[in-house]
């Protein structure tokens, strides 16, 4: 008999796989279904396989408990081996780093499963997985000392500006027009008309995908979030108007391949209202599709260009936003978060850079200003960097952004400071905005109504002291936070009224917490 293979023994939240050897002949992307039922101590999971190429068919399942499994795989997919197969397997615990999935928390935040912290502080790079290897590794070594724990990137390959190669694989069989000779202008004519590719929808590519697996299986390993954008408009080789019936069945591919995956997030697209080829009864439809095949409940968003999309629809679960204009984004976080009672998630906000395009070269300072302004309104926001090296050769430039490679901006490390500041928040929820302040940004940690802990933000804003008044009777820690030199000046310990002298600088911050124990002297 073939062989079909599975552990005997996984890691909670780790990917269970099943392979199990099927047909060759016809298609089998159309022509062959696979499935498994998974039953846990309390649990039991029904999730769909799919085709990996070389006659092998897979199904992934994450356990959610720690114990014995069983499993059922259904199917029409072998002539060889008797259906259904079933078997069983032992799940152990979390080993350290693993704190499962992350899952909406309180209305407005976000969490690991196992109830750690997660503070989303992402970074984008739209085609760093289409990159040559030794780019893509240059990446990896990157995320593993930067301080981001989520990453956008697109699953088709991207063409926009300053991304003109061709990709090292496609999602689907064909091949694509001949680009060898066209200059940028020429380009945007095969963006707009996209003829000479040559593709078949209905057989996938199962090589793409399989460098997919490694990456996302990798980020995993770093404690990374892979939020995959599965659609996008920058694009001349038609996979973004494919029609509803291969867009569907890419998109359940994708969800078969990877919602086993705790890291994995769903982005339905980047700038979806770019994308001329599809509605909003198309979103729609695709959102509910996810909703349906996805048994574990990624997360899932859709990425606006010009208008927000309706975060309201109940497949929806957090707000991923684009400014829509450039001088007020993070600004209306508080407002997002009134209007949608969902947590927001600023994934573009323009980048560090110095591009000769207004979204990609505001300030390193902008850039953590932005950050620490929707982090105070109760929001979290995603980084960018669109630095040019050489302006000799701009169309071979390496772009964070897009290409991934190495950081060369100013923000990363004082993101790495706030990302410090979070982890030492108490209540592990997050800060949400404190109502009545008009000249600064006070907030308090969610949930926190007994003003044990605040935080107040100054922005670009300068001013040369700042006073204070809690209470006459409670003891007070204050601290100065300088958020672009990355230093926190203890200042003592205070009652009642208090000055704290800030010198005139800007970007900076004091935080207050209330003392546990009485102090020797109070100032």
């Amino acid at each position: 008999m073939e062989k079909i293979i599975y552990p005997s023994v996984t890691e909670r939240w780790d990917v269970f796989e099943i392979r199990i050897p099927g047909k060759t002949d016809g298609n089998p992307f159309t022509d062959c279904r696979i499935s498994g039922e998974f039953s846990g101590p309390s649990e039991t999971v029904r999730t769909d396989g799919f085709y990996d190429g070389n006659g092998e068919y897979v199904v992934r399942f994450m356990p959610d408990e720690e114990g014995d499994y069983r499993f059922t795989i259904h199917g029409d997919f072998s002539d060889s081996i008797p259906l259904p197969v079933r078997g069983s397997f032992h799940v152990t615990p979390a080993k350290d780093g693993n704190h499962g999935p992350v899952d909406v928390c309180d209305t407005h935040h976000f969490r690991y499963r196992d109830g750690t912290p997660y503070y989303s502080l992402g970074t984008t790079c739209y085609a760093w997985v289409h990159q040559p290897e030794e780019l893509q590794e240059e990446t990896l070594r990157t995320l593993r000392t930067a301080p981001f724990n989520k990453i956008r990137f697109c699953i088709f390959p991207k063409h926009y500006d300053y991304n003109y190669a061709e990709p090292l694989t496609y999602p689907f069989e064909g091949s694509p027009c001949d680009t060898a000779d066209l200059n940028r202008s020429t380009m945007q004519r095969f963006t707009e008309e996209k003829k000479g590719n040559h593709w078949d929808f209905t057989h996938l590519s199962p090589g793409h995908f399989r460098r997919f697996d490694r990456r996302i299986r990798q980020l995993m390993e770093m404690g990374i979030q892979a939020d995959l954008i599965l659609f996008h408009p920058y694009d001349r080789w038609g996979f973004d108007g494919m029609g509803a019936e291969n867009d569907d069945r890419y998109v359940r591919y994708v969800v078969a391949r990877y919602a086993a995956c705790r890291n994995v997030w769903w982005s339905l697209a980047n700038e979806y209202d770019y994308i001329r080829s599809k509605t909003r009864e198309d979103w729609e439809r695709i959102g509910a599709l996810i909703s349906d095949t996805d048994p574990f409940g990624r997360l899932c968003s859709v990425h606006n260009g010009p208008a927000f999309f309706d975060f309201t629809r109940p497949w929806v679960t957090h707000c991923s936003c684009q400014g829509t204009n450039r001088y007020n984004s993070v600004e209306r976080t508080d407002e997002l978060l009134e209007t949608y009672r969902k947590p927001v998630v600023w994934d573009e906000v323009l980048y560090e850079g110095n591009l000769d395009l207004g979204w990609g070269n505001i300030t390193g300072e902008e850039l953590v200003r932005r950050f620490w302004e929707a982090t105070m309104r109760g929001g979290y926001i995603g980084h960018g960097e669109t630095l040019l090296q050489d302006v000799s050769d701009v169309d071979h430039a390496i772009l964070w952004w897009s290409h991934g490679g190495s950081l060369h901006g100013e923000s990363a490390p004082r993101i790495a400071f706030l990302r410090r500041i979070l982890e030492e928040t108490p209540g592990g929820k997050g800060l949400h905005m404190l109502p009545g302040y008009w000249d600064t940004i006070a907030a308090a940690p969610s949930g926190d109504e007994d003003g044990s802990y605040r935080i107040y933000y100054f922005s670009y804003l300068r001013p040369l002291f700042r006073d204070f008044y809690l209470d006459d009777t409670t003891d007070y820690e204050v601290e100065i936070l300088d958020t672009w030199r990355m230093e926190i000046r203890p200042q003592g310990i205070f009652r009642g009224h208090f000055r704290i002298i800030l010198d005139g600088e800007p970007y900076q911050a004091v935080r207050i917490r209330r003392c546990v124990s009485q102090p020797t002297s109070v100032q």
